[in-house]
């Protein structure tokens, strides 16, 4: 069961890493200037969870019905972890305002690059954090992914700077965007310390209230961002401005959208979480990004240079050694249970036998 709501939840995260950054950058690249808008639209489609908790009350209720229990708890998550949600919730709403910036003066290919190096921060802290254990499979994927970023920083990220931004906006998007990762690298490990912490089972049911409120608070953070900028009143005039769709009726759909997919970046990404570490989300996240490179060279005609292939093929090596690793560790816990379960119990010793 569990297995299957993995493989679920990793496709639900391909769509949004790769199909978020696109939607962003087709924004901007067509009039879109407002960075605290897309921040909040990064959570925006947060009502979306809604669904799967209405159901999953639903469910309890009749079993508890049909077992003869009164009471159904509406709301599973208690006090010390609806507080650390909006902890974390606030320090994505961060994270997204500084993605979101970066997209606005970087190519989508040299954010992915920057945002790749997530990895060797989320492995540092998930060491400290969570005392995750490296086996020669994960050290591998990390090695690879990081030597796969890293070859890619090698082709000289100021010379894909669009010609409409600066050089000092290009280097200030480019720290931003770094810091973006760093911090996702932190929130990761952060709320599988949170999952440790809280004193009853985790149910997915518990997780998705988890996400709900992590995004009501990164998307109220956002709010307040986007009413000190004035966006509300600009947003209108934007909409209608938009040079593609014929206006806002294209501004608007492409607006819901792109919420909806970024949705589906961290419901996936903590779901990932859930299912197995917040190094297999960094590991997941990072083999991903070269996917979204190639898609936007396909979209955008970005250039397309050996050492993004190069990079590709390292990210889906090290993105097949660390499954590889999980499923070797996995296969070799089951023996191990199946051979304990089979194993006969000693036979005791009689007091008549030794003398």
């Amino acid at each position: 069961m569990k297995n299957g709501l993995l493989v679920l939840i990793c496709m639900i995260l391909a769509i949004g890493t790769c199909g978020g950054p696109l939607l962003t950058r087709l924004y901007y690249n067509n009039g879109g200037e407002r960075i605290w808008f897309m921040s909040f639209i990064s959570t925006a489609g947060c009502p979306v969870i809604f669904i799967p908790l209405v159901l999953s009350f639903l469910r309890r209720r009749n079993r508890n019905n049909s077992e003869n229990i009164e009471k159904t708890e509406i709301v599973l998550m208690e006090t010390p972890m609806f507080m650390a949600s909006i902890v974390i919730g606030l320090l994505i709403g961060l994270d997204n305002y500084c993605f979101a910036y970066g997209l606005a003066y970087l190519p989508v290919s040299t954010t992915s690059l920057i945002v790749g190096t997530q990895l060797g921060f989320n492995a540092i802290f998930s060491f400290f954090m969570v005392k995750q254990t490296f086996t020669p499979f994960s050290i591998n994927a990390v090695v690879l992914l990081t030597a796969g970023t890293g070859i890619l920083a090698l082709r000289g990220g100021d010379g894909d700077r669009p010609a409409d931004v600066s050089h000092k906006e290009y280097v200030v998007g480019f720290l931003v965007t770094l810091t973006a990762a760093v911090l996702y690298a932190f929130i990761l490990p952060f709320v599988e310390l949170t999952y440790k912490k809280v004193r009853k089972e985790i149910t997915f049911t518990l997780v998705l209230e988890m996400q709900l409120v992590m995004c009501l608070a990164a998307s109220c953070f956002c709010i307040f961002g986007m009413l000190v900028e004035g966006d509300f009143k600009v947003i209108p005039i934007e909409a209608r401005e938009f040079k593609i769709g014929g206006g806002s009726a294209f501004y608007y759909t492409l607006v819901v959208m792109t919420g909806i997919v970024y949705q589906g970046l961290f419901l996936g990404a903590i779901g990932v979480v859930f299912c197995a570490s917040s190094l297999a989300s960094g590991v997941l996240i990072s083999a991903l990004l070269p996917v979204t490179e190639v898609l936007a060279v396909v979209c955008f005609r970005e250039k397309f240079q050996v050492e993004k292939g190069v990079a590709l093929l390292l990210s889906l090596w090290g993105f097949v050694s660390y499954f590889y690793g999980e499923f070797k560790s996995g296969k070799r816990i089951i023996n191990k249970t199946q051979l304990q379960e089979t194993e006969l119990p000693p036979l005791p010793v009689s007091v008549s036998a030794v003398a």
